[in-house]
């Protein structure tokens, strides 16, 4: 696997690019390989790196959703990013982080466009499909983020379309899923294989699985909106074949040595963010709530000190019965919102100097700050509990809602142990999922628990913006806003990133009709496929 990362490194990248004034065309360089010659099998690692890393760490993620959805707290204000994040208060950096998400995977969609051109020239129609189920996967990401994107206008520069007009969301998503099925099911395992593929080494049956596996996600986002077109994807990607263990999952293994690390990670063992960050009380007391072997590996309390709350070389004790979650919107400034005036406050760690006023609170362990952790980009646990919530709602997927959310919850902490750290043993596992089935005793009882888990696994696996997503979908785990002074969202928890402030400066008509169509370029406008 290493050697396919360091193949990032020097890989010629084509068409890089923003959906505005950057979509480039090939480098024209004569010292450059020239497109007849260029192998565009070296051009998927970079994208596949690309995309992942846009999912984690200060691309954004981490400090957005991560606590807008209450997954994690800090008591960080304006002199600290996480503000952003806890209390939907601007930092100075806010209008950079809501870019990133928006240009990396722009970038990541023209690498796939120019991918996929090379890929038909040069004979490789597997890794022609694969560019697009790539690009379908950044562009959908980004939508659900952003809203309204451009696609049909977007990626032809060299048509000269410098100026694409945006797609609405609700015409775009069937668009993608269609062109989704028609790349999935254009796949030939008979056919060529890609020679630098770091998420499955170049088997094209893991790719159709990853492929259904992405269509039954995007198909799930459409319940509340389109039932019956839901209904439709969700069913043929189980008929397809989605991910069937834990050993199918799409993860990134990175390298730190060639500079390609988790920025998960890479965020939590920063200094100040080591300190800061803590699991929130919401994920806590629900892990607490039914003795979830997780806990005593995700979670940790410091020793009693500000010196060893500070120390990222100090490991702290997991002992489940201790681990205590940060209340969201608290800080340490000594007024009214200061965390020593939240209910059930356990008071510092340490004495004088050495106080720590949140050592008290659960901290991630050190797995989470190991720079070459895994990025898990779509995982079987996922899959099972969108199945299940499938088979609740009466699609024919081929199994029960029960059955799906069993192997979902087996399958999530089986993802945890990945990580690396203390490992959940198999007894546990089994034994869990045995004494906590699925409430089937009403639809909304079933639906709630299946969407907490998710939410659940899907953030103790730094994977924020899904968590955010599907809680925009399904409005589970229920949560209480932070309403801080200053807020960017009115007291209410964040829908949506603005757009990139460039867009207003290079896309003018485009950008403000999409606003405008949008109810505003605001935190608090709701993308199509959320109407909860």
């Amino acid at each position: 696997m290493k050697k396919y990362i360091k193949l990032i490194a020097a890989v010629v990248v084509l068409g890089l690019a923003s959906c505005d004034n950057d979509f480039t065309d090939i480098n024209t360089d004569p010292d450059k390989a020239s497109g007849e010659i260029f192998d565009p099998n070296l051009i998927l690692p970079d994208a596949l790196y690309n995309y992942a890393n846009s999912t984690t760490g200060y691309r954004g993620p981490i400090l957005f959703q991560s606590m807008w959805v209450q997954l994690m707290a800090s008591t960080s204000t304006i002199a600290n990013y996480y503000v952003n994040a806890d209390k939907y208060v601007a930092s100075g950096s806010t209008p950079g982080y809501a870019t990133n998400i928006w240009s990396d995977n722009y970038r990541v969609a023209s690498e796939m466009y120019q991918m996929k051109k090379l890929a038909i020239e040069q004979g490789y129609s597997n890794l022609a499909n694969i560019a697009d189920i790539v690009k379908i996967q950044s562009i959908a990401f980004m939508s659900d983020v952003y809203g309204d994107v451009p696609y049909s206008e977007a990626l032809q520069l060299e048509d000269g379309v410098s100026r694409p007009s945006y797609d609405d969301q609700a015409t775009l998503y069937p668009q993608l899923l269609e062109e989704l099925n028609t790349a999935v099911s254009a796949l030939d395992t008979s056919a060529d294989s890609p020679t630098n593929d770091i998420f499955f080494n170049g088997d094209i049956s893991q790719w159709r699985k990853f492929g259904y596996s992405l269509m039954l996600k995007m198909a799930m986002r459409l319940v509340n909106v389109d039932a019956a077109l839901a209904q439709s994807y969700v069913e043929t990607a189980a008929a397809g074949g989605v991910f069937a263990s834990a050993a199918d999952e799409a993860i990134l293994l990175t390298d730190n040595s060639t500079g390609f690390h988790n920025s998960n990670s890479a965020a939590l063992a920063t200094a100040s963010d080591y300190y800061e960050v803590r699991w929130s009380d919401v994920m806590i007391d629900y892990l607490n709530s039914t003795d979830d072997p997780r806990l005593g590996v995700i979670a940790e309390v410091p020793e009693a000190g500000l010196a060893a709350n500070q120390n990222a070389s100090l490991a702290g004790d997991s002992d489940p019965s201790i681990q205590l979650g940060m209340p969201n919107g608290y800080d340490l400034n000594g007024g009214a919102t200061d965390i020593s005036n939240s209910p059930d406050y356990p008071g510092p760690t340490g004495t004088g100097d050495d106080q720590a006023p949140i050592g008290a609170y659960s901290r991630p362990t050190g797995m989470y700050r190991n720079l070459e952790a895994p990025v898990f980009v779509l995982t079987y646990a996922e899959t099972q509990l969108l199945l299940a919530e499938a088979a609740l709602r009466g699609y024919n997927v081929g199994g029960t809602a029960a059955e799906y959310y069993a192997n979902g919850v087996s399958g999530a902490m089986t993802a945890i142990n990945k990580y690396g750290g203390s490992q959940i043993a198999a007894a546990d596992i089994t034994a869990y999922v045995a004494a906590n089935p699925l409430d089937v005793s009403s639809t909304e009882a079933a639906l709630e628990m299946i969407n907490v888990q998710y939410w659940a696994t899907t953030g103790l696996l730094g994977n924020f913006t899904e968590a955010w997503s599907n809680w925009r979908r399904s409005a589970y785990p229920e949560l209480t806003p932070v309403n801080y002074v200053g807020n960017f969202s009115n007291g209410t928890i964040p829908v949506r990133q603005i757009y990139p402030a460039d867009e207003s400066t290079y896309n003018p008509e485009n950008y403000e009709a999409a606003a405008a169509a949008m109810g505003g370029d605001v935190w608090t406008a709701n993308v199509w496929w959320d109407n909860n």
